[in-house]
């Protein structure tokens, strides 16, 4: 008799056999130290989560411009790649698997993150309702500079080299990050996309960034150490689309031809609702996919086990409860009480709310 898989079933993804389908998802913290490069308090947060069938890092951005908030981690520089090695090290060393995060957030920036203060970079002069988080407090968002179309191949290597340098600091594979509002997500959809040349007007072009940097990122690791997440529903960063599930299913099912380690799919959330956006569960996607699924926002263990009972999803991850309590897996397995999150210390600060959540037993 063949048994129902759930959270706890080992998974071989790609080349790597995880122990578990617990993934703690990438979840900005704000905490690199100067020179955006990870420090010993980044390695000690990851190392404690390292139980996860798969951690994703925190998005890390792929060149200065790409930056848009505080103490955010870059993956452009040497510094940079050898903070992150620390990390890989100490994951490593409890015998876990870490990939990274690799971002541009484009139009969600603010000068003050630029180069010389320019503008922030989109594919289209289209300002984004709502303030920046800057290095002195919030600032409204200020209308980008559209992406001259010679300027796009050098996206594609910023992104390139990135990947590049997480196989130097010793990650096991990376995760492109197409979704919540950033670079790629916003050339994805028609409601900041207003181009009319390559990279925009039909979802063929609307959809080339995302595909050509996706090629770039397994070019480099191999297409079994690739993830690539989206969010179809979501509104965050003022983000909207006329057909989403047209626009996602595309993108979704070009994704196929890659083979890739996973696909990361957010579900929709209630802010996505309160915003006027189209709530599509990631299950309507599951026949548009012919790998490993991965989803994610707001489950918690009964609901993973059901998503992944049901054939739904393969993997799903999570944040808040891996904020909150570093030995996650082993809290589900024994149906142990969970840490509540402290919300006031998600963005930035040290220890407090960070590496100090106890594990059982301590």
């Amino acid at each position: 008799m063949t048994t129902a898989k759930n959270l706890f079933t080992p998974i071989q993804l790609g080349r790597y056999e995880l122990p578990n389908r617990i993934v703690m998802a990438p979840l900005t913290r704000n905490r690199a130290g100067a020179g955006n490069v990870p420090q010993p308090l980044n390695a000690l947060y990851y190392q404690q989560r390292a139980s996860a069938g798969l951690i994703i890092s925190e998005a890390s951005q792929v060149c200065p411009q790409g930056q848009g908030y505080p103490a955010t981690p870059g993956i452009h520089s040497a510094e940079q790649v050898a903070g992150w090695k620390a990390v890989t090290q100490a994951v490593h060393d409890q015998g876990g698997h870490i990939f990274l995060q690799l971002w541009h957030v484009g139009r969600i920036s603010h000068p003050s993150f630029q180069p010389e203060g320019a503008l922030p970079v989109a594919p289209s002069a289209i300002q984004p309702k709502g303030d920046a988080m800057t290095y002195d407090g919030m600032q409204p968002f200020v209308t980008p500079r559209a992406l001259e179309l010679d300027e796009i191949p050098g996206i594609i290597d910023q992104y390139r080299q990135g990947a590049k340098n997480a196989l130097e600091a010793g990650f096991d594979g990376v995760e492109v990050h197409g979704a919540n509002g950033y670079l790629l997500d916003q050339f994805l959809r028609d409601g900041t996309n207003h181009r009319t040349d390559a990279y925009g007007g039909s979802l063929e072009n609307r959809a080339r960034l995302l595909l050509e940097v996706t090629q770039a990122a397994v070019e480099v690791w191999g297409s079994d150490r690739v993830g690539v997440r989206l969010s179809p529903s979501s509104t965050f960063n003022d983000m909207a689309d006329s057909d989403p599930k047209t626009t996602f299913g595309y993108a979704i099912q070009a994704l196929n031809a890659f083979n890739l380690a996973y696909l990361h799919l957010l579900e929709p959330s209630e802010a996505d609702l309160r915003y006027g956006g189209t709530p599509i569960p990631t299950r309507e996607f599951r026949p548009l996919y012919n790998g490993t699924l991965m989803v994610n926002w707001d489950y918690d263990q009964a609901t993973g086990h059901q998503a992944i009972a049901s054939g739904d999803a393969d993997l799903v991850s999570y944040g808040k409860l891996f904020i909150a309590n570093p030995d996650l897996p082993r809290r589900f397995e024994e149906n142990a009480p969970l840490n509540e999150p402290n919300f006031d210390t998600f963005y930035g600060g040290g220890a407090e709310g960070y590496t100090d959540y106890p594990s059982l037993g301590a």
